[in-house]
């Protein structure tokens, strides 16, 4: 395919922070890929480039941040020639890519959630992607409803289901003055505690326990940024263990 104009739209929602949502490649060098990397949304495009090197067609655009919430989020590329709109959850960018040429020029298939092994360094060192996709439209096809009544020619469906499974997990969102207490376990000589956080704030208290007989305390808080562990024993004479990360 030679296209002067691309529109490309998707919603996926996934709880990793590295994964190829598609891609696209040709034999002269043109490529496009769209993929999370520390759970932002990157988009590596490339229109051509000539040998002499004189023109360098590659262009990365990066957007958002802390995708991997497992939230739905949208997507829509809309190209005409080297003029691009990246748009992620209503929030569009505009830029143009690097290069002289207007058409993406892909000889070979375009892949949802990963990419084929090519050999090329590039292809073995990205994550496919792990999670959920709704809504795929390329230039006007329905790929998701092409893919459920197995009408795409040539394809190669993997191991795909047509449902999202929900996470067994249940959030919990704490306000400046909220905290959730649960009992203690007064016989066991083992506090052990796990736990999953994300907050905007650089400070606050996480974890806070007394220990059973007047043994002690101990506190977990996130102090400018870092995790800090604080232990109080009362009955030990340096008494009291601090370890940050």
């Amino acid at each position: 395919m030679k296209t002067l104009k691309d529109v490309i739209s998707l919603k996926f929602k996934t709880s990793e922070s590295e994964g190829v949502i598609f891609h696209g490649e040709g034999q002269q060098g043109d490529y496009i890929t769209l993929e999370l990397k520390k759970a932002k949304l990157v988009l590596n495009l490339n229109l051509g480039s000539n040998q002499l090197g004189s023109i360098y067609g590659h262009t990365s655009v990066m957007t958002g941040s802390l995708l991997d919430d497992h939230h739905w989020h949208s997507i829509i590329i809309e190209r005409h020639g080297r003029n691009i709109n990246l748009t992620l959850d209503r929030h569009m960018q505009h830029f143009r890519t690097n290069g002289e040429f207007d058409y993406l020029d892909l000889d070979y298939e375009i892949t949802f959630g990963g990419m084929p092994f090519s050999g090329k360094p590039s292809s073995n060192s990205r994550k496919n992607f792990k999670g959920c996709m709704e809504s795929i439209n390329y230039n006007g096809n329905n790929i998701t409803d092409l893919a459920k009544r197995k009408k795409l020619e040539p394809s190669n469906v993997g191991n795909l289901s047509f449902s999202c499974v929900e996470p067994h997990t249940v959030p919990v969102f704490f306000n400046a003055t909220s905290y959730l207490e649960v009992p203690g376990r007064p016989s066991q000589d083992l506090f052990s505690v796990s736990f999953l956080f994300r907050t905007w704030n650089p400070s606050g208290l996480l974890v806070f326990s007394n220990f059973a007989d007047d043994l002690g305390n101990v506190e977990i808080d996130i102090n400018e940024g870092k995790v800090s562990v604080h232990i109080n024993v009362t009955q030990v004479k340096k008494n009291r263990i601090d370890i940050s990360s």
